[in-house]
């Protein structure tokens, strides 16, 4: 298949990727014109190493490192025992021998384009679930653009949502708790063009916005003949907003760092925001990672003292006013009259959708950067790994390994004690080291002479209960300022690590990283094996395995599965599979698996002129790297969530229409159609099977 953009979307400026100038402002806080806070130099041994020695002694260190650390194939655990055949129909051997479609992958491709509308393959169907402003609590009243409050919001379901968690209440999964991140807001669209002006927003206004983030939990019902999944009134449904009281846990609760006015004890916090993805728990609850949270803040510029202006700095804390001016209505988003405040947000938040009265949970073991998720893996003897990317340009790449051992079930026991897994265990961070020489990384995407992208890695220790690894931190500091201590240790400088999960099928662990349009210029980090593009505006995704296949091993290989882009260029990869018979992809950002260990990929940002997506592709077999467009989202929107199941395919398209530079010109209408307003929203997909039955994703 060949595959051509319909047309080109006229943006209003050209940032990285495809992102509109108020995306980029009221999301990250235009982090892409800023300096990237990382100036550190990191680096480490084994770069040095690889630059000095010539190819043939590149080759043998390469020999070393396999031998000592173990090469990808050897730490599956069950690779040793493979023949050569096995490993090429594991799609580790001879690439791009296409074949039949595997189960989850067989639909018809969504060819790319820019339609102001939700595009799914032929023979599926879709639903809007709920969207922003429906009801999610009893007394929510009906949605009025042009008359909102923010009692209201506080009912109703948030704005920009971004990830998706589906858990079922029955073994069918008939009966659901669907919870959403609401990860920020774009008041210039929120409220009317002449209700709104940005330089001075009213007091009622700042609050709707608070009410806006968060997250919602609501019951939902999947209809077994019609397919569509159905939000309803349950005592189960839940807003959580900017003034729902957090309880702080773990080795920094209750430290200097967290103390404010309002809560001297630095143990409670109120609210959670730019929520980014997310991940659900073996044991049923919710972790969501806190992600470009400095954007909200103002006056960091009048903060002098030169240790805690450079703290503020690293989290890209910067400036006078912030773009929302809610330190007018309250001090705690002034930095200089709560210089802790800041600190109080940028942890894993976890969230029991079980118990609409429980109080959430910031963990502090898990440390403090930008994070954009957290996803679990249990390691063989039985404790919780957690991994996590620092979405920002030059950012690591973390793990956290519990010293508890994990309670298997999900009863009110079960969460509670699984929970309290995460409040106490070694806090790591990676860095990874390629296996070719220096001269073969040379950023055109020509595969270096051993045939992929790869290398090995190890896990840095930076943290453990009260003990620091890393010199001049405190273990409390390692915690709270856990960029700067990460610096320390030198680990690898990645390009924007997003959403990482364990696959549950093959047991690797995949991140996707979005793109880093800074990385080669001078005085910038070079390319490098696990980032092999400079001007990298379309991403990749890395897959690694750890030794012996266990989540608590400090070693692992690694190898890139694709280099996103225009599978016509020379730079782009995708695992071996023919470039001609791809989808293209651009900006790898949210992942998810089916129940045949397929990836699937939402992207942000699509830099190629369609619109954004959702993505399959297979990791193993003949088929590995056969990357298949499934859907696409409207004008202006990304595409985040997703969920995949047997029967159900879930998305969350967040900002949509949000290129326009007001709500007075909107550039989309979805999801109402007509004039009306765009709303962010999540959309159910399903296959329509025979006699009215549904159908299963992808399989024909």
């Amino acid at each position: 298949m060949s595959f051509e953009p319909q047309r080109l979307l006229p943006l209003i400026t050209s940032h990285p990727g495809g992102r509109s100038a108020v995306t980029c402002e009221y999301r990250c806080g235009n982090a892409c014109a800023h300096p990237e806070p990382n100036t550190s130099d990191n680096e480490y041994f084994g770069d040095v190493v690889k630059n000095m020695l010539s190819r043939r002694g590149a080759l043998k260190a390469s020999a070393v490192l396999a031998a000592t650390a173990g090469g990808f194939a050897a730490l599956s655990g069950t690779a040793a025992a493979e023949t050569p055949a096995d490993v090429s129909a594991a799609g580790h051997g001879k690439p791009g021998r296409p074949g039949r479609p595997v189960p989850g992958t067989d639909f018809e491709a969504v060819p790319p384009n820019t339609l102001d509308a939700i595009t799914i393959p032929e023979g599926y169907d879709q639903r809007v679930v709920i969207r922003w402003g429906d009801a999610v609590e009893f007394g929510a009243p009906k949605f009025d653009f042009r008359k909102q409050t923010a009692a209201a919001q506080a009912k109703q379901f948030g704005y920009n949502n971004d990830f998706v968690g589906l858990i079922p209440q029955d073994p069918l999964g008939i009966r659901n708790l669907l919870v959403v991140n609401h990860e920020y807001t774009t008041e210039v669209h929120m409220f009317p063009a002449d209700q709104y002006d940005p330089a001075n927003p009213t007091e009622e206004q700042v609050k709707i916005a608070w009410a806006a983030h968060g997250l919602s939990v609501v019951q939902a019902f999947r209809d077994p003949i019609g397919g569509a999944l159905r939000t309803v009134p349950s005592p189960f449904n839940r807003r959580i907003t900017l003034n729902t009281a957090f309880e702080v846990r773990g080795p920094a609760a209750g430290s200097k760092f967290l103390k404010t006015s309002a809560d001297p004890t630095g143990r409670k916090v109120f609210g959670t925001q730019n929520n980014c993805a997310g991940g659900v728990t073996p044991w049923g609850t919710v972790l969501s990672g806190e992600e470009n949270v400095n954007q909200y803040f103002a006056n960091a510029a009048s903060v002098t003292d030169p240790v805690a202006a450079a703290r503020l700095k690293r989290y890209g804390f910067s400036g006078a006013a912030s773009t929302r001016k809610w330190e007018r209505f309250d001090k705690r988003w002034d930095l200089a009259q709560e210089p802790n405040e800041a600190n109080r947000f940028g942890w894993v938040v976890e969230i029991d959708p079980n118990d609409p009265n429980s109080t959430p949970i910031k963990h502090t073991a898990l440390g403090r950067f930008k994070h954009e998720a957290a996803n679990v893996k249990i390691t063989k003897d039985g404790r919780v790994a957690v991994y996590s990317g620092d979405d920002e340009r030059f950012e690591y790449i973390y793990k956290f390994v519990s010293k508890g051992k994990y309670k298997p079930g999900k009863s009110a026991h079960a969460r509670r004690h699984n929970s309290a897994l995460l409040d106490e265990g070694t806090l790591y961070v990676a860095r990874f080291t390629g296996d070719s020489p220096a001269a073969e990384i040379d950023g055109t995407g020509k595969l270096p002479s051993d045939g992929e992208f790869d290398g090995v890695g190890e896990w840095i220790p930076l943290a453990a209960g009260n003990q620091s690894f890393v010199d001049g931190f405190t273990a409390e500091e390692v915690y709270v300022f856990t960029r700067q201590a990460a610096d320390k240790v030198q680990p690898t400088k990645m390009d924007r690590p997003e959403d990482i999960e364990p696959n549950p099928v093959n047991g690797r662990i995949y991140a996707a990283l979005t793109n880093n349009s800074q990385r080669g210029p001078a005085g910038k980090a070079n390319v490098d094996e696990p980032n092999p593009r400079p001007n990298n505006r379309n991403g990749h995704v890395l897959e690694w395995e750890e030794d012996r296949g266990d989540a608590a091993s400090t070693k692992f290989s690694w190898r890139l599965l694709l280099v996103c882009g225009d599978p016509k260029t020379a730079d782009t990869y995708f695992g071996g599979f023919p470039k001609e018979q791809v989808s293209p992809i651009s900006c790898p950002d949210n992942v998810a698996f089916d129940r045949h260990g397929n990836l699937w990929i939402s992207t942000d940002g699509n830099a190629l002129g369609s619109h954004d997506g959702l993505f399959s592709v297979p990791v193993d077999g003949p088929e590995r790297g056969h990357v298949k467009q499934f859907l696409s989202v409207p004008v202006g929107a990304e595409c985040c969530g997703p969920v995949v199941t047997d029967h159900l395919v879930l998305v969350a398209v967040q900002h949509p229409g949000e290129d326009a530079d007001s709500s007075a010109n909107p550039t989309s209408h979805w999801p109402d159609g007509g004039t009306s307003q765009p709303r962010p929203a999540i959309v159910s997909v399903w296959k329509k099977g025979r006699w009215g039955q549904v159908g299963r994703i992808g399989v024909k």
